[in-house]
């Protein structure tokens, strides 16, 4: 049985790699800026991690979504997110109000894919 650890340090992985199946941690941005542009931020992590692990969004799974404020921030982060989505391939999708690791951090993201 191997697992793949891809941009590890000692408290987490960037992603995990077990036979076809793809865990990224969640992604959050650098500081500053509103939800949308933090969102994207977030989604080009998710990209250029799916890639180093053999996958793409195309292949997501599962997506879950934490929002700082999900009053003000649902609407902006759903726009951003429908956008990058390729029609059609939608992953199931959970998102919830959370107190994330900054104040400064609006949007945080993770999501399991599967190898292509």
């Amino acid at each position: 049985m191997t697992i793949t650890r891809i941009s590890s340090n000692e408290r987490l992985s960037g992603a995990v790699i077990f036979k076809d199946l793809v865990f990224l941690s969640g992604q959050v941005p650098g500081d500053g800026q509103d939800v949308a542009t933090q969102t994207r931020e977030v989604l080009a992590r998710i990209d250029a991690l799916l890639v180093e692990a053999g996958s793409d969004k195309d292949h997501l799974l599962n997506a879950t979504i934490y929002l700082k404020d999900i009053g003000s921030g649902f609407a902006p982060m759903n726009e951003v997110w429908s956008a990058w989505l390729t029609p059609g391939m939608a992953p199931t999708r959970t998102t919830l109000q959370a107190e994330l690791a900054r104040p400064s951090v609006l949007v945080e993201i993770s999501v399991i894919a599967v190898r292509k």
